[in-house]
């Protein structure tokens, strides 16, 4: 992963109505509920201050939208006064990376959250995963709404691009796509999981057809629901690659593989 360059700050007031939020790059929605809460609490006196960077004239919220808005709140939604932490010399991408990267008592960011910045930092790992998901015919959902051929569990689905490589994941993929048509309950970790264990294990056996013609047979719920009843007798991801495993063999003696877990 890229290192984030460390650039000097100075501590300025700033209005707020002089502060922009990059939503439409790296920065996340601003969260009401949040902003609701550090109002009922605020204390000046313990507050952090925004982290803003002054790129190009004008003054981008890199952390901090949530506290900037509940001191506006208990403004009476007028603008007013802040004290920032002001860094300068810094790109859009160093920013978003700054952003991914943040810690301490900020909000933690959602894995899609923090993989949008990333990738519009320019990190290669976090790029080459959302080329090969969209090579594959998925989308990434950051904000992790539900969709046709969108894929929410994005903690999941990177930690296999990262274990497979791209060429096993984009297969997984292909298969999770082909076997429900891309519908939003299909495109579940339980799914993803279970189809890109059974790929890795049995690559170099398997017949891809027959696995998703197999999968066609069954609700996209299926792997999860018998992964659940199946009791503690086997890890939680072994579960579901032990239903893709069954699903694949089904009554066939002939087609059947070897039981390798």
């Amino acid at each position: 992963m890229m290192n984030a360059v460390v650039k000097p700050y100075h501590e300025m007031c700033l209005n707020s109505s002089e502060l922009i939020v990059p939503r439409d790059t790296y920065q996340r929605a601003l969260h009401p509920a949040r902003v609701a809460r550090i109002a009922k609490e605020f204390d000046e006196r313990v507050a952090n201050e925004p982290k803003i960077s002054f790129r190009d004239g004008h003054y981008y919220v890199m952390d901090g939208q949530n506290t900037i808005a509940a001191r506006k709140f208990l403004n009476g939604g007028d603008d007013l006064q802040i004290r920032c932490k002001v860094y300068f010399n810094m790109t859009e991408q160093e920013e978003a990376l700054l952003f991914a990267q943040q810690t301490g008592i900020s909000e933690r960011l959602s894995a899609g959250q923090k993989l949008r910045a990333l990738i519009f930092a320019g990190e290669p790992a976090a790029v080459a995963f959302q080329q090969a998901t969209e090579l594959a015919g998925v989308h990434l959902s950051f904000e992790e709404g539900r969709g046709k051929q969108r894929i929410s569990c994005i903690a999941t689905a990177y930690h296999e691009f990262i274990r497979l490589g791209p060429e096993l994941y984009i297969e997984s993929l292909d298969i999770l796509l082909n076997a429900w048509n891309g519908e939003p309950d299909s495109m579940s970790s339980a799914n993803l999981l279970g189809i890109c264990r059974f790929v890795e294990l049995y690559h170099s056996e398997y017949n891809k057809g027959r696995l998703i013609a197999k999968l066609r047979q069954v609700d996209a719920f299926t792997i999860f629901r018998l992964a659940r009843t199946a009791g503690v007798s086997l890890p939680g991801k072994t579960k579901y690659l032990q239903q893709v495993y069954t699903i694949y063999n089904g009554g066939s003696r002939r087609a059947a593989l070897p039981l390798k877990f």
